[in-house]
């Protein structure tokens, strides 16, 4: 692929009417979400104000006050990891834990996709020692009670409405989710004392409609080409207001593709496995003229070892009880592998580690907020993290498709086969 012109830089830190701006759709999602959003969306973290209460009491602030307890000569932090039963969120989550940190997880397992994986999940980390609670990331008097019981030295937002074209079905949950559960989640942190330093995960799909590869942090990302990408992009905006008004530490990680062990059944290579399993016809996208569609796939460790990274490097907050007392750390990564991969080519590699012939149906990509290619440079995160992925997609794809065929046939679930 040829590499398009140069368009636009500007710098990340906007300007008055660039903050006023993003402040406006802003409060456009929040006025959409309140008077005509559904009362119930799923998202990795948030459930319906009306479903029953799943927190509190004596055995539940034990288990709390357990999970949260740092491994003795370990050091370390303590960190309360929101979405820490989804995909991305249990692996990181098991990392801080494997080396001594204390830590809490919150999430609602919601039915986006199959719950069985995500209850799989919790057991995972249950069996590490972590305890997961289950609420809702709007839920303030539960962040509280939290905030009460723990003092969190840092945040892993890891929570989401995920999914580019789910949004085109219920918009409502991720304004629900990425804008409002966000908000709801940064005002318990600038009134926690000591408020903790806060990572989160942002995604490529801010780069939207650019066209300038590979795609830097100091690119324009005002071209959202989805309403995921949009309240993603909102997000970085509220977190600079967060980080300005309140002193909060912010650091936002833009995800790149990420796949491996454990992942999400929405994801291409997910649902490309079980089909060509169960022999049925997949669908390749291509773009205008034939072109090629291409992501850059990141494996998960190298993401963990990336929000590892952020956390460990990130500085304390400035703020207290909700003042703040002096400048605070921005900052935004990029988490790629550096190597875009087209869909074809992943599908191949599928294929003989299957050992089945895929049925393959090429259509034109349909227009539902999807983009054409990824591709991240990370000289940022290399530099300032000393991010430095390391599996290429055959290595990775490999290690994927031995946890599916183990998962899907010695859990008793229904085989993909």
């Amino acid at each position: 692929m040829d590499k398009p012109p140069y368009i636009q830089r500007f710098r990340y830190h906007f300007s008055i009417t660039k903050l006023i701006f993003w402040a406006l759709i802003v409060i456009f999602f929040i006025y959409f979400f309140f008077f005509h959003a559904p009362t119930t969306s799923p998202s990795t973290a948030s459930i319906s104000t009306s479903r029953r209460v799943l927190w509190g009491g004596p055995d539940w602030e034990s288990r709390v006050l357990k999970s949260a307890r740092r491994r003795s000569g370990a050091g370390g932090h303590v960190v309360l990891v929101t979405g820490a039963a989804g995909f991305v969120g249990t692996h990181v989550t098991a990392a801080l834990r494997r080396r001594g940190d204390g830590v809490v997880g919150i999430d609602n397992f919601n039915d986006y996709y199959d719950r069985s994986l995500k209850r799989s999940r919790e057991l995972l980390l249950e069996r590490a020692g972590v305890f997961v609670v289950e609420g809702d990331i709007n839920d303030a008097k539960l962040l509280k009670k939290l905030f009460g019981l723990v003092k969190f030295s840092h945040v892993m937002h890891l929570a989401a409405q995920a999914g580019v074209r789910y949004a085109m079905k219920n918009p409502g949950s991720y304004v629900n989710s990425n804008i409002a559960g966000f908000v709801n989640l940064l005002e318990v942190c600038k009134s926690a004392n000591p408020q903790p330093a806060i990572i989160w995960a942002s995604s490529s799909s801010v780069y939207g409609l650019n066209t300038k590869i590979p795609f830097s942090e100091k690119d324009r990302t005002d071209q959202p080409s989805s309403l995921y990408a949009a309240t993603k992009k909102a997000g970085e905006e509220i977190a600079h207001t967060y980080n300005h008004i309140y002193g909060l530490s912010i650091t936002g990680l833009r995800f790149f593709t990420v796949y491996g062990p454990w992942g999400r059944p929405d994801m291409a290579y997910f649902f490309f496995t079980k089909d060509i399993l169960k022999r049925k016809t997949i669908k390749i996208f291509e773009g205008p003229n034939h072109s090629t569609v291409a992501r850059d796939f990141t494996y998960i460790d190298d993401i963990v070892k990336g929000c590892l990274a952020a956390l460990d490097t990130a500085k304390k907050s400035t703020g207290s009880g909700g003042k703040k007392k002096g400048a605070a750390q921005l900052r935004v990564f990029n988490l790629g592998n550096t190597s875009p991969v087209p869909v074809s080519k992943l599908v191949s590699i599928l294929e003989k580690l299957l050992k089945v012939k895929a049925k393959k149906v090429v259509l034109p990509m349909p227009a539902n907020g999807d983009v054409l290619f990824t591709h991240a440079n990370v000289s940022l995160a290399q530099r300032e993290l000393g991010y430095n992925p390391t599996t290429d997609l055959q290595t990775g794809l490999k290690k994927f498709v031995r946890w599916y065929l183990d998962y899907y046939s010695s859990s008793g679930k229904k085989s993909a086969v």
